[in-house]
């Protein structure tokens, strides 16, 4: 069984989760929220909350930050690949690809 130190630790990783999660809508809210009111502002600032409780959540779950970078350049990769709607219109998965294999150099 758990010692009582152990199982302190699995529940505040699982509260902490739980917080995340409710951190992903509450930041999904606010992006909302900021496109209705056409703020630049406030739409940059969801968006890196966004992205910033993911890649938090990520590590929560036991996934390194390398490992999840990795996984989104394979994941555009693939969507390169299947000509998505995103690429074929704009051309935005291959420059944000291009803009974060540039980055790591």
């Amino acid at each position: 069984m758990f010692t009582g130190r152990q199982e302190s630790g699995i529940v505040k990783n699982i509260k902490v989760v739980e917080w995340l999660k409710a951190d992903l809508l509450t930041s999904l809210s606010a992006l909302f929220k900021s496109m209705l009111r056409s703020s630049e502002d406030l739409t940059l600032d969801a968006l890196a909350s966004l992205m910033i409780t993911c890649y938090i959540l990520g590590r929560r779950l036991g996934i390194n930050f390398t490992k999840l970078d990795l996984k989104i350049e394979e994941k555009l990769r693939q969507s390169i690949n299947e000509d998505h709607e995103m690429e074929k219109w704009y051309g935005d998965i291959s420059n944000l690809l291009n803009y974060l294999v540039d980055k790591k150099r």
